[in-house]
């Protein structure tokens, strides 16, 4: 579906993307995931032909993308984070006028089920420039879907939006992949990313470091990376001690001093080490065991591997 080739992007002397290779596959939901500054808008801007790469290649539903070419446009839907400035026009009229760019014959029955679906029904005939941060995002969503593209590229969809529009724009999209759309979200929320995506893959500082799904990312990490010991008290300097110890990337200590959260590294196995720091220190352990590692602590430890190897390379 798309696929990019060793897809670089210098500016000057500054490498943007460094040979970027990606594989999004129909029908799919891809979580494309990295800090604000890792790239994933100028690899945006890249896919849709507005920025030139310095080198690589772009494939999209089997085909090459020639430079400056425009023609797969119509079989992509795109809504950003900021929308672009709105005209005067009405958020009806505004879709109906993309729609007919993109030649959609009849589009109003399809565009009354996703005003509804994303509860801008009642505000159609609003102007568009005067909805607020979260309507825009919504009335962006449906402009993207509008043509029933076969690729829907969203760029953090649901920043801005409170926890009921969040649930609308979600329930929207996994219909569209329901009906056989195939999805590329890039985002910074982890917590959205893991209730919804197939695979995905981790760009920083422009690199892909890892493309897999959630289950096989935590293969690759290690199981039970999360430990979770309960004590009877904290001891003093105790969560020092282990915040300085081999192996544990973070700490944190619940309110009430009882229960200690540590994410490990890939490394030897710290659980006899932390068991020796607390009884040393003086602690009493009442119970310890590992938990499944979320997307958000996968993502810390893969980025904190990667910026430990490129301090250890200079």
């Amino acid at each position: 579906m798309l696929t990019t080739k060793n897809l670089t992007m210098r500016y000057g002397d500054r490498l943007i993307v460094d040979r970027l290779n990606l594989d999004v596959r129909p029908a799919e939901i891809y979580g494309f995931l990295g800090p604000n500054g890792a790239g994933k808008t100028t690899t945006i801007h890249m896919l849709l032909n507005l920025l030139q790469p310095t080198s690589g290649r772009i494939s999209l539903f089997g085909e090459p993308v020639a430079p400056g070419s425009f023609a797969f446009r119509r079989l992509i839907g795109v809504a950003a984070e900021e929308p672009a400035e709105l005209s005067r026009l009405t958020g009806w009229e505004l879709v109906r006028y993309f729609a007919s760019l993109c030649a959609v014959d009849a589009p109003e029955p399809r565009m009354e089920t996703l005003f509804r679906a994303l509860e801008l029904w009642d505000v159609r005939g609003a102007i568009a420039r005067d909805y607020s941060r979260g309507m825009r995002q919504k009335l962006s969503l449906i402009r993207a879907l509008v043509h029933e593209p076969k690729l829907l590229i969203l760029d953090e969809p649901v920043s801005g939006l409170d926890p009921h529009g969040i649930r609308q724009v979600r329930e929207t999209i996994d219909a569209y992949r329901h009906d056989g759309g195939t999805v590329f979200i890039s985002s910074h929320i982890l917590s959205e990313i893991e209730r919804s995506a197939d695979r995905v893959g981790i760009l920083h500082q422009g690199c892909l470091l890892i493309e897999d799904t959630l289950a096989g990312l935590r293969r690759r990490i290690g199981k039970g990376r999360r430990f979770v010991v309960e004590l009877e008290t904290l001891p003093p300097l105790l969560e020092a001690r282990l915040r300085e110890a081999p192996h544990i990337l973070e700490v944190t200590v619940s309110d009430t001093g009882r229960r200690l959260e540590m994410l490990l590294d890939d490394g030897d196995d710290a659980r006899p080490a932390i068991s020796a720091i607390i009884t040393e220190s003086g602690g009493v352990i009442l119970g310890m065991r590992s938990e499944e590692m979320t997307l958000e602590e996968a993502f810390v430890t893969i980025t904190n591997q990667n910026v430990t190897r490129l301090a250890g390379a200079s």
